[in-house]
């Protein structure tokens, strides 16, 4: 198929269909409108843009060989699952494969690419890697907050999408305020390994008496923390957001947790040392 020739069919007929409806009598309203259609106004010139080919950077599987990852990863990271096939053995880019090795390193980070470029994978596998390695059920061990439920809700299915619904090795819930009293209440008795949520409701999580629980699950055993779409807490909110943050880290113990960014919109390609709470830390930001 030839898109430009298909293109300039589609804006031909619409011209014709356009001039079809109007019937002027001022000779002046007459030039302006032709001028207008004749120049493209209500059809503009096709806009060209390149998909971005994201540099790989090897598979699961040789992770695991090096145990890096826990070896059920390689089980459960796969693409094209389905009930009835195991699907293929996942290829990671290269920006993933970087952020796993620094999980593993214990450092924080910051990653920054395009758009449906498995940002999501970088902080997901090796959160899901730790909780396998340490046990699941024994306490909140990473809280993924969003700026938006919608995220959240993506992020939910995807996480089925790996680990299944039906008895996960790994457990994950979403608390966002969309979930009614029972499931609330469920959450509470029962947290998950991971915890998927808004920065509203982790506020209120730290703030409310009901949710106290959530907090004694994490005291000991939150390892991840992660800020996804970084690049949205600026200004107000971002003042909002630091200063949760703040007091997240007065009723923790931030020595034993990982901060993690993302986000497809901050520019950068510079690695910058800060001093986080104290602790030196390396965080990198990449477009590729």
């Amino acid at each position: 198929m030839d898109v430009f020739n298909l293109h300039s069919q589609v804006v031909s007929e619409y011209e014709k269909y356009v001039r079809s409806f109007y019937n002027f009598r001022d000779k002046r309203i007459i030039e302006f409108v032709d001028s207008s259609l004749s120049r493209g106004r209500l059809w503009p010139e096709p806009l060209i843009q390149l998909n971005p080919a994201f540099e790989v950077g090897g598979k699961i599987g040789s992770l695991v060989s090096e145990s890096i990852l826990d070896k059920e990863c390689l089980n459960i990271f796969r693409r094209n699952k389905s009930a009835s096939s195991q699907g293929d053995e996942l290829i990671l880019y290269k920006h993933q494969h970087e952020a796993i090795i620094a999980a593993n390193q214990k450092k924080n980070y910051v990653l920054t690419t395009g758009t449906g470029s498995g940002k999501s994978l970088s902080y997901i596998i090796p959160i899901v890697d730790h909780v396998l390695k340490t046990g699941s059920g024994k306490g909140i061990k990473a809280i993924v907050i969003y700026p938006m439920n919608a995220l959240a809700n993506s992020q939910l299915g995807e996480l089925e999408k790996f680990l299944g619904v039906e008895n996960p090795k790994v457990t994950f819930k979403r608390y966002t305020g969309q979930e009614n009293l029972e499931e609330k209440t469920s959450i509470r008795e029962n947290p998950p390994d991971i915890l998927l949520t808004n920065f509203v409701m982790l506020e209120l999580i730290l703030s409310r008496h009901d949710d106290r629980h959530l907090v004694d699950k994490m005291k000991d055993s939150l390892r991840f923390v992660v800020l996804d779409e970084l690049h949205t807490y600026r200004g107000r909110q971002g003042a909002d957001v630091a200063m949760l943050l703040r007091r997240l880290h007065c009723t923790l113990d931030f020595q034993n947790i990982q901060m993690v960014g993302t986000s497809a919109t901050m520019g950068g390609g510079n690695t910058w040392n800060i001093d986080f709470h104290g602790n030196k830390s390396t965080l990198t930001l990449r477009c590729r």
